[in-house]
């Protein structure tokens, strides 16, 4: 235990981010793996993606999270139709992403969810030759992506209710000192009008 505490010096923020990943991981799998029959790693993949170790922080940006993630998977779709597995598909689909959720979403949060969810997406359809197989694949892929964001999340809302960590408050920066002969605020240069004059004999 004294090793535990000198490793957290009393920050247990980690180990919460732990705890939640491993108890997403556990459901997704068992959801995929045993009701579902298919493999769980995209859905796993989305969670630790749009997972956030501070609570209040993931509920700020649920909507840039879920907004993100939607763009990924309708380009990521789009490019399987129309581009089917050409070897230029995954590269194009990940700039056009990038691009719309730059320069038309507009929400600079998590947009790196974007890309990610797209590559999720074409992934699927690189691993089959026919196009029609491959769109299966990606629209399962896509539901995966959706199932994992809102178990990551459910998941971390549940966490923090029953085991609650005070949020982390970050000391403000110190200003950096003065460089030597550099001039000082409010400072009156010696000799300058209004500087005070020395000792009076």
């Amino acid at each position: 235990m004294r090793m535990i505490d000198r490793v957290v010096k009393g920050d247990l923020h980690g180990v919460h981010y732990a705890v939640s990943i491993f108890i997403a991981t556990a459901v997704l799998w068992f959801l995929l793996r045993q009701l579902a029959d298919t493999s769980p790693i995209w859905a796993i993949s989305s969670m630790i993606a749009t997972s956030d170790p501070l609570m209040k922080q993931a509920l700020a940006t649920f909507r840039g999270r879920i907004l993100n993630t939607l763009l990924g998977c309708a380009t990521g779709l789009l490019f399987l139709a129309i581009g089917g597995s050409g070897e230029w598909t995954l590269s194009l689909s990940l700039a056009v992403t990038v691009f719309i959720s730059s320069y038309v979403v507009r929400i600079p949060t998590m947009w790196r969810q974007a890309p990610i969810t797209a590559a999720i997406v074409i992934a699927g359809e690189l691993q089959h030759h026919s196009r029609l197989t491959g769109m299966e694949a990606g629209l399962r892929r896509v539901g995966e992506v959706l199932l994992g964001c809102v178990v990551g999340l459910i998941v971390a809302w549940f966490l923090s209710e029953i085991w609650p960590l005070p949020e982390i408050v970050l000391a403000p920066a110190a200003a950096p000192p003065s460089p030597a002969g550099a001039a000082v605020p409010g400072a009156v240069a010696p000799g300058a009008k209004g500087a005070p004059s020395g000792p009076r004999a």
